[in-house]
């Protein structure tokens, strides 16, 4: 087991600017075509699951390297929580998808990732630990030939990368997307890319205090979160996991698992979700401020700043897609 490193390095292609901008186009494209099919929202993870209030509180004696940004001192912050389904489109909890666990975290100031200060630090996490793609050319070539459709990306993957190959990440493609999921209350949400903790680099995982899982959870995903919220507070420990070296856990490389046996979690928050109401016009309200708002992984500290390909692609095609429809 290697202790944390300082020197992990970002590796910027010289046609990132231009690819970037054009990823963004492209994104900003299909997105108005399913405007045009289910209204005014976001590119991808378009069907918000549920809104939730929540509060984070950072522990006392936590790891000496985790002590940066919003884990420099422990404190309560309030937070909100975007639960969603990750496709581009609109379909039933049961169809297989991956889960995005959007979280915005208040009560923090200091320079910003995007220059400025920083009010709030967002951390955009999903059910899986890894991309489906290495990098961020190849996710946003897949997502762009998805939008015209499932045959269309297969196409694009056999003329990309040959049949066998093709075949080889499509087939990983439906592992993914068919990958168990037991409900957002018991279930693992994972940044999958690095984000820096001041000198040092780290990836994101919430790890739920609950087990007790419903077979069918996924038929109503928000019915499910209803149920575990009627019983209690559901719970999260938020941990990070420090980059060691470039070859087990290399920043430029998104779909690469970081083993656990060479760079294990270390817990530094909670995160809590206690009861609350969840209908009526306030919750309405509040569900609908959520929608709009932007729960971007580039609005945070300088000192959380996103690292790696994928993450820098993400900064010029978030920002496009939340300027396309009016994002708070």
């Amino acid at each position: 087991m290697k202790p944390p490193s300082t020197e992990w390095r970002e590796q910027v292609a010289p046609d990132e600017e231009d690819r970037f901008r054009r990823y963004g186009e492209q994104f900003v494209e299909f997105q108005k075509r399913r405007n045009a099919r289910y209204g005014m929202g976001r590119a991808l993870h378009r069907k918000q699951v549920l809104a939730l209030r929540a509060t984070l509180t950072v522990l006392p004696d936590i790891t000496e390297p985790a002590q940066h940004g919003l884990f420099a001192a422990p404190g309560v912050r309030d937070a909100w929580i975007r639960l969603s389904n990750a496709t581009m489109n609109i379909r039933r909890d049961s169809a297989p998808d991956v889960r995005g666990f959007g979280l915005k975290v208040f009560g923090v100031s200091g320079p910003g990732a995007l220059g400025g200060t920083a009010t709030s630090q967002n951390f955009a996490l999903v059910s899986v630990p890894g991309f489906s793609s290495p990098n961020a050319a190849q996710f946003a070539g897949l997502i762009v030939a998805l939008s015209h459709g499932q045959r269309a990306a297969f196409r694009h993957l056999v003329r990309t990368y040959g049949p066998l190959r093709g075949i080889r990440i499509a087939s990983s493609g439906r592992r993914i997307l068919r990958s168990r999921f037991t409900g957002f209350a018991t279930s693992r949400f994972y940044s999958a890319a690095a984000i820096r903790v001041g000198p040092y680099a780290a990836r994101i995982r919430l790890l739920p205090h609950r087990s007790d899982v419903e077979r069918d959870a996924s038929a109503d995903l928000a019915a499910d979160m209803r149920r575990h919220l009627e019983t209690g507070p559901v719970a999260y420990d938020l941990q990070l996991q420090f980059f060691t070296d470039e070859k087990r856990t290399p920043i430029e490389n998104a779909s690469t698992v970081w083993s656990e046996r060479e760079s294990p979690f270390h817990t530094v928050a909670t995160l809590t979700v206690a009861p609350q109401a969840l209908d009526g016009p306030d919750a309405d309200a509040f569900a609908g401020t959520v929608e709009s708002a932007a729960f971007d992984p580039w609005n945070a500290l300088e000192e959380h700043r996103p690292l790696g390909d994928i993450m820098r692609a993400r900064k010029v095609v978030y920002y496009a897609s939340e300027h396309e429809r009016g994002a708070a």
